[in-house]
């Protein structure tokens, strides 16, 4: 891969990650547009890692008390609120583990055919993923989901309040956003504000909460980049960087527009892009 390849992978990771505008939609179409190579699932994880760091960079504050929650867990000081925030953390984290491995294992695919004789999963699907039709439907599909949440979600609510059912019901849109278009940012922010949070709540409990997942995926990823060549290790740590710069600077942006504005920008985004997408291919 080139320099300007690797920056440009990283604006759109670094971007996309934060706004609602799924992430991996749009990194599925940079080779697509640019001619490129597919990145390869170690790029993409490597980008995905840049964002975590940012995450934890971002809102340090708030990842050390979850850290102070996840010590008080075992016995290792004291911090109730904290401890209760760790465990909705972790709550939100399991619906997207366990759909992720029900997939990759098959176990999506036992349940139906035992049931319904059907096969719910299979390589066909798995590779259509990728196309680009059903990343324009969940481009508009959930834009409009997002739209309505947002305009008619009331705004009392502060990421302290969050319940066990928060945590839950925002974990389980989450999982939805295994499919590329559905943005996780985006779904777990529209199911936040469907529960009343505010748009910059809604906004850090969505980036928060995505802390578990990206990191899971970075530790699965370790023996690939243990046995990856020198070339493809230099590239991911380079790509992850620039990863970091774009969204430190992207979080820090969205966090104050959101404290002045709404999400319909974004919802207007996804629509006319997923319109365009459809007409385009």
């Amino acid at each position: 891969m080139t320099f300007l390849q690797m920056l440009i992978l990283a604006i759109v990771q670094g971007v996309t990650e934060f706004l609602p505008i799924s992430s991996s939609g749009h990194l599925i179409l940079v080779p697509v547009f640019t001619g490129a190579e597919d990145q390869g699932p170690m790029l993409d994880i490597a980008v995905h890692v840049g964002s975590l760091l940012a995450i934890i960079v971002y809102f340090f504050k708030d990842v050390a008390g979850l850290a102070r929650g996840g010590f008080a867990t075992i016995g290792i000081g004291s911090a109730p609120r904290e401890k209760r925030l760790f465990w909705w953390i972790i709550l939100g984290t399991i619906p997207a583990v366990i759909l992720g491995l029900s997939i990759k294992l098959g176990f999506l695919n036992s349940i139906a055919e035992a049931w319904f004789g059907l096969t719910v999963v299979d390589d066909d699907l798995l590779a259509s993923l990728r196309f680009t039709d059903l990343i324009a439907v969940n481009l508009i599909v959930y834009g409009i989901l997002l739209g309505l949440a947002d305009k008619f979600g009331p705004t009392h609510r502060s990421y302290e309040d969050m319940t066990w059912k928060d945590g839950l019901l925002v974990g389980i849109a989450q999982a939805l956003a295994l499919i590329p278009g559905t943005s996780r940012s985006g779904v777990t922010m529209t199911a936040a504000r469907a529960l009343g949070f505010e748009r910059v709540e809604a906004a850090r409990f969505s980036f928060l909460l995505s802390i578990p997942a990206v990191a899971g995926a970075g530790v699965l990823i370790v023996p690939d980049l243990l046995a990856a060549d020198g070339a493809l290790l230099q590239e991911a740590i380079i790509t992850g960087a620039l990863t970091f710069v774009a969204a430190f600077l992207t979080m820090a942006f969205l966090m104050n527009f959101l404290k002045k504005a709404s999400m319909m920008v974004f919802v207007v985004y996804r629509i006319a892009m997923g319109a365009a997408l459809l007409a385009f291919f």
